[in-house]
């Protein structure tokens, strides 16, 4: 759903998702998840349903419950070299360059399920600039929806997290938003049906501008 009329957050910081939100990588997640959801004869649509937002250990212990976590986590780093290795249709999503350059100036943090090496090649390949300031897989003992993540990124801002908005693609990603005390800006279709506090199709849908005191206006623009 666009946004039809404007509307209007104020934060001190931002917090971004990586994937679905600044990057387009679902070529390349829907390729390493059909393969390894074959290899445990598991419905790959069925699968495909569910691995947004999380990190990959997290999704096979949902999807495999009764399996050893040992097995996710060892699962899981085959699947992040697989990812790293295969940026084919990895691009940014529609206005992020432009958002991004917005943010230059501004308090912002990546928060995301990636690990470092894989949240450093889609960035790259999707021609977007790394955050200073980052929140990967490494840094966190619990993923998405748990708020780790996101409370993590605002104390390492210095920033409380009422005062923090968070940009999301996922449902989990939007829980642990909400759970970190935090208003969300959704983007792009997952979004639409959660009932984030704004939600754009893109990023080309949002104006990014300095207040007077300091804080940061995001303003939903007519599609």
């Amino acid at each position: 759903m666009a946004a039809t009329t404007p509307a209007t957050l104020t934060a001190r910081a931002l917090l971004l998702d990586m994937d679905g939100t600044l990057v387009n990588s679902d070529a390349v997640v829907e390729r390493c998840w059909r393969r390894w959801a074959e290899r445990q004869g598991l419905d790959p649509d069925a699968v495909l349903q569910v691995v947004h937002g999380r990190q990959g250990y997290a999704t096979m212990a949902l999807l495999l419950p009764d399996r050893p976590m040992e097995e996710n986590h060892a699962d899981n780093r085959v699947m992040l070299a697989e990812e790293t290795a295969d940026l084919d249709g990895v691009v940014p999503v529609p206005g992020a360059p432009a958002f991004m350059a917005a943010l230059a100036e501004l308090p912002h943090a990546l928060v995301t399920s990636a690990n470092e090496a894989l949240a450093r090649a889609r960035m790259g390949a999707a021609g977007l600039p790394m955050p200073e300031t980052r929140v990967t897989a490494e840094c966190v003992g619990a993923s998405k929806p748990d708020p780790e993540g996101f409370l993590k990124g605002a104390a390492e801002l210095g920033f409380a997290p009422a005062d923090c908005v968070v940009f999301e693609d996922s449902e989990a990603g939007i829980q642990a938003g909400r759970a970190a005390g935090m208003r969300v800006v959704g983007v792009g279709p997952r979004a639409a049906a959660l009932a984030p506090d704004l939600h754009v199709t893109d990023l080309t849908q949002l104006r990014v501008e300095r207040a007077a005191d300091g804080s940061i206006l995001l303003t939903t623009a007519l599609p």
